[in-house]
């Protein structure tokens, strides 16, 4: 008679076999490339069944964004949780650094930081996983910009502010994780400083005439 496996034992060997497919499937695709790489590939390193891949994944794209869906899941939370004492932006931008107080350590659990570099310049270079990232951002801002309208008491679709603050916000996250993604620096505290610098310019930009005046 054979003795049944605790469930938090299943669950852990189920997260390790998911992780492990994440990281091998990114290292193929950084390599090789996106389109050059198939599932038998994945599975074949990882010596699972092609049953067991689509048991996590419903295709290659979407275990190519399987790290940006932790990132993704971990900032709503923490927009959630932010007081509502916060201005939208304020709320927007204090969300990013609270996740990022555990993100880091949330992504080296899946695949090492660099890979996770490496797969945000894979994304941008690979026109199908490029297009698909585009369409990601439209699902994910609209869901922001309901939240923000949630939290001021707002009709997000009589009031355009929400979609316009998470529209700009958006832009500036967009331009930074790409100057990350193309630069040498790896780290959490990279895109941290860069995404600092990038956000206390998200005002300057929206207001006034940007041009000095002659003589100044």
């Amino acid at each position: 008679m054979t003795t049944a496996e605790p469930t938090g034992l299943r669950a852990r060997k189920k997260q390790r076999t998911r992780d492990a497919l994440v990281r091998v499937a990114l290292e193929l695709f950084t390599t090789q490339g996106y389109e050059q790489t198939t599932v038998d590939e994945i599975v074949d390193t990882v010596e699972v069944s092609q049953r067991t891949f689509f048991r996590y994944f419903a295709s290659k794209e979407e275990v190519a964004f399987a790290v940006q869906e932790v990132m993704e899941s971990h900032y709503v939370a923490a927009l959630r949780r932010r007081p509502a004492e916060e201005g939208p932006l304020e709320a927007l931008r204090n969300a990013v650094f609270e996740s990022w107080d555990t993100i880091g350590e949330a992504v080296e659990e899946i695949v090492p930081l660099d890979l996770h570099m490496r797969s945000s310049q894979m994304i941008e270079s690979t026109p199908a996983l490029l297009a698909a990232s585009m369409r990601r951002s439209t699902v994910m801002e609209e869901a922001l910009a309901r939240l923000i309208a949630e939290r001021e008491g707002l009709d997000v679709d009589t009031d355009p502010r929400p979609r316009v603050a998470v529209a700009a916000f958006s832009g500036v996250m967009r331009a930074t994780g790409r100057l990350w993604g193309q630069g040498q620096d790896p780290s959490m505290e990279a895109i941290r400083s860069l995404t600092e610098t990038f956000l206390d310019q998200l005002g300057p930009a929206l207001a006034g005439n940007w041009r000095t005046p002659a003589g100044q």
